[in-house]
């Protein structure tokens, strides 16, 4: 069972990802849709105001109770983050409250794990959980629509079903701490680096997709981050069945490596898309998004090193 200590910190850091991850979730949606779909619109900027603000009271409750380890990840804002927001508000006319990313990159470390601060905790998490709900069927929905061909939006049929894992997996997650939940971290371990190594996959072809054609080079880069991580994903999906501590040993460290190279790479592009070095019809918000998921799953991989 989860200490009060673990169930505080691990519910906070959780969420000060996730909860960003979901708000531009509904964000990149809301961009996508047609004049026609102007119901759905409406939705996802509610959705994504939702987000937002349970964002702000997640770091207001963060500060001074989150490891220094999480704050220094990049998994909650990079040093791309605030300029990628601005420059995503005037390229769509969308606001950004950028006084929460600000808010964020000062955020202190701490342990005060107070039983008040537990129970705010638990009304924050069913919170996330409610939100969670809502925008679970509202990407199962969208998706639905899309497949069957009911709706056209400029977002691709893969990055739906893409993002709605992203929230399922929040979702269970939070219900795990909720539960207090002890966390097997070999099989944990198996179970993420699969889902992850799949995120990441996906999205070096996203990146490969949403290229200028002119940008040969960077196709041929993202090319091929696609194929090592489809071999990573296959490899941690072999090793759930059969497996030695070596063979686990190995195949974290190949997603380590494999990952640090993705995470330079976003970040390269992050920064040509900023400069305006870069032909694509990749918001500059989006490649920051993908950046700040490597450092997430990053993080984790060091944790499973350390634990095997």
């Amino acid at each position: 069972m989860l200490s009060r200590a673990e169930y505080i910190r691990q519910s906070l850091e959780t969420h000060l990802f996730f909860g960003r991850i979901m708000k531009e979730h509904s964000f990149f949606l809301e961009v996508g849709f047609t004049p026609r779909d102007e119901k759905f619109t409406r939705q996802a900027d509610e959705l994504r105001i939702a987000f937002e603000e349970f964002l702000a009271d997640c770091v207001a409750l963060a500060d001074g109770v989150i490891s220094k380890t999480a704050i220094k990840s990049g998994e909650f804002v990079t040093q791309y983050t605030l300029e990628a927001e601005k420059l995503t508000e005037f390229y769509t006319g969308i606001p950004f409250k950028t006084k929460i990313t600000q808010a964020e990159k000062n955020l202190m470390a701490g342990s005060d794990f107070h039983p008040l601060m537990e129970r705010k905790v638990f009304a924050l998490n069913r919170r996330a959980l409610s939100l969670l709900d809502s925008i679970i069927r509202f990407k199962t929905t969208i998706l639905n629509e899309v497949l069957n061909c009911k709706m056209f939006t400029l977002n691709y049929p893969l990055l739906i079903d893409h993002i709605l894992r992203e929230a399922k997996l929040y979702r269970r997650l939070i219900q795990k701490l909720q539960a207090r939940e002890f966390i097997n971290i070999q099989k944990e371990a198996l179970d993420q680096e699969a889902f992850w190594n799949r995120i990441m996959a996906e999205h070096a072809k996203f990146i490969r997709g949403l290229l200028d054609p002119s940008e040969e080079e960077l196709f041929d880069i993202a090319d091929q981050f696609g194929q090592e991580f489809d071999e990573l994903t296959c490899k941690a999906k072999e090793a759930m069945d059969k497996t030695t501590p070596t063979d686990l040993m190995r195949i974290t460290e190949e997603s380590l490596e494999a990952t640090r190279e993705i995470r330079d790479f976003k970040g390269q592009a992050t920064e040509g898309l900023l400069d305006c070095k870069i032909k694509s019809i990749i918001l500059p918000l989006l490649a920051d998004h993908t950046l700040r998921e490597a450092n997430h799953y990053i993080r984790l991989l060091k944790i499973f090193q350390y634990n095997k």
